[in-house]
């Protein structure tokens, strides 16, 4: 089918708007028109598609089937018309620019790394990172706000009509402050574990799901006195000055676990955690800094894998 020209750009900007806010009021706060008129370019993009984008809630809007179909090219293909004006608006020989969604998971070892190895390749390289929950960052992705996400994401919804890298798995562990009162139990009575503060993911993000199965196996009811943050710095932080245990990916304290600077609490079992990989959209080539980044990942990942294999 061809093109039908009565499609403009502000049909999709509308349409993009509204997928990445889930609200039809935030999104027309976002391009400062009204939530009628907003509502009305949305009417008419669907007519002119003959199909529903959106389904509406009281909770707010969700993509159908075909509108996650459509954005998967929509925004690849508005960003691209952004960086076309911006070539021609911006000063010659602007730097590459990769723009990279990173998740806690890899925040704190893998990234860091990776982002040392690139700029050692290449002298002028902007990396731009965004971070935050996988449902935000993978929205971002859709849109075409990013390039790639790295990190563990492959039970999230919104990965649908992405395309996902796998690297390597990824187990969680518990871990305390040197001192702590349960490293002095052999063996720990698992009981016990609910007498103490714990520091969780985010609920309803992937890597709490996996938090919550390790409690499963072991039958540890959780303690109801808890911070849920999916920020590493806090939780390293507010572990090393309390009795709170941390539940954690193993890649997010793997240098202190061998700095001594947290210790592991040994379970007895291992919860295999999740898939890190890295997620693209597969409507538009990545471009050559995006292929940099890709490549220097890949290589890290492979170091990490064989230097701890568990």
């Amino acid at each position: 089918m061809n093109l039908d020209t009565r499609i403009k750009f502000r049909h999709l900007l509308c349409f993009l708007e509204i997928a990445r806010h889930g609200s039809f009021a935030k999104a027309a706060d976002a391009i400062s028109i009204s939530q009628p008129a907003i509502s009305k370019t949305l009417k008419e993009l669907e007519s002119l598609l003959e199909t529903r984008l959106f389904e509406r809630d009281n909770a707010g809007v969700e993509l159908t089937a075909a509108g996650a179909r459509f954005m998967r090219y929509a925004g690849p293909c508005v960003q691209a018309l952004r960086d076309g004006v911006g070539s021609l608006r911006n000063e010659p020989h602007q730097p590459p620019q990769v723009r990279v969604g990173v998740l806690s998971t890899v925040e704190s070892q893998l990234m860091p790394e990776v982002l040392r190895r690139l700029h050692q390749r290449h002298a002028a390289l902007v990396v731009s990172v965004a971070t935050g929950p996988g449902a935000y960052l993978l929205a971002q992705l859709h849109v075409g706000d990013l390039d790639v996400v790295v990190g563990r994401m492959t039970d999230s919804p919104q990965i649908h009509g992405l395309t996902f890298e796998h690297l390597y798995s990824e187990s969680m562990t518990l871990v305390v402050r040197p001192g702590h009162p349960l490293l002095a139990e052999q063996p720990l009575e698992l009981s016990r574990v609910s007498r103490y503060p714990l520091v969780l993911p985010l609920a309803g993000t992937t890597i709490r799901k996996h938090a919550d199965s390790l409690f499963v196996q072991c039958a540890i009811e959780p303690s109801a006195q808890r911070l849920e943050t999916l920020s590493p710095t806090l939780s390293r932080r507010y572990v090393a000055s309390s009795e709170a245990i941390w539940v954690a990916p193993r890649d997010a304290v793997q240098r202190e676990l061998l700095q001594g600077e947290l210790c592991e609490l040994d379970l007895g079992v291992r919860e295999p955690g999740g898939s890190v990989g890295i997620c693209s959209n597969a409507a538009v080539p990545l471009a050559l800094p995006a292929q940099w980044l890709c490549e220097v990942v890949r290589a890290v990942a492979r170091d990490y894998r064989q230097a701890d294999p568990v």
